[in-house]
């Protein structure tokens, strides 16, 4: 693995046995909203088998059956946000370990293919899209979430204040694991909105074939989803 995954399977050991409800309250129950949207946002017919990749704990894959009546494969490569996921006991949800960066399934595969905060752990987050939409069928949705930086100068300067220095010290307070997740989010967030900002995501996804590609920016820009369907 490269220096990168060795980092992000390391932090998520720490944190997968009590990950969701730290989580819930250091977001300021923002996740669920964003998980709620994009998952209103699948075409899907009953019965259609989705890939949900960095499941973590399969809150979005749970909602995706929940909501769709859906099939899902929750892939990780943590073991133990697996763990957690497999104790919800979901039905129609199976779960495996894996590398976001190189799926163990055939080209064209999936109905539709979801992940959350995947690109920031990943070497090529490019390759990694056009790897994502391999395995989707064609006129099938690519849906994401990922951590944004607002772009609003009053609510810039309130988000660094928390993401700098209130959500580090209450992260300490969560737990040994999540003291390492507060030393690190706050500026990888920041970092990543700069590389990639959501006009370039879109490009990529563009360039990995999806079409009708759109992003809505939640919570003042804190959380962005996007979609877009294989051609």
């Amino acid at each position: 693995m490269s220096r990168r995954q060795t980092h992000a399977r390391t932090l998520f050991a720490g944190i997968g046995a009590r990950y969701d409800a730290p989580a819930a309250i250091l977001g300021l129950g923002q996740y669920g909203r964003w998980r709620a949207e994009l998952v209103a946002g699948l075409d899907l017919a009953p019965k259609s088998l989705v890939l949900d990749v960095a499941t973590g704990t399969g809150l979005v894959a749970r909602d995706t059956i929940a909501r769709h009546d859906a099939r899902v494969i929750g892939l990780d490569q943590s073991a133990e946000m697996l763990g957690a996921a497999a104790a919800r006991g979901v039905d129609g949800l199976s779960l495996v370990r894996g590398d976001g960066q190189l799926l163990p399934f055939p080209d064209a595969s999936f109905d539709a293919v979801t992940f959350s905060y995947l690109l920031r752990y990943v070497d090529d987050p490019e390759a990694t899209v056009a790897e994502l939409a391999r395995v989707l069928r064609p006129r099938g949705t690519l849906a994401s979430i990922e951590f944004g930086a607002p772009d609003a100068k009053p609510v810039r300067a309130a988000w660094e204040i928390y993401a700098y220095w209130l959500f580090p010290a209450l992260s300490r307070a969560a737990g040994p694991g999540w003291r390492e997740v507060g030393s690190f989010l706050g500026r990888s967030i920041a970092t990543f909105d700069r590389d990639y900002p959501p006009a370039r995501l879109e490009w990529i996804w563009r360039r990995a074939g999806l079409t009708g590609v759109r992003t809505k920016k939640m919570s003042l820009g804190g959380g962005v989803i996007t979609w877009g369907r294989k051609a």
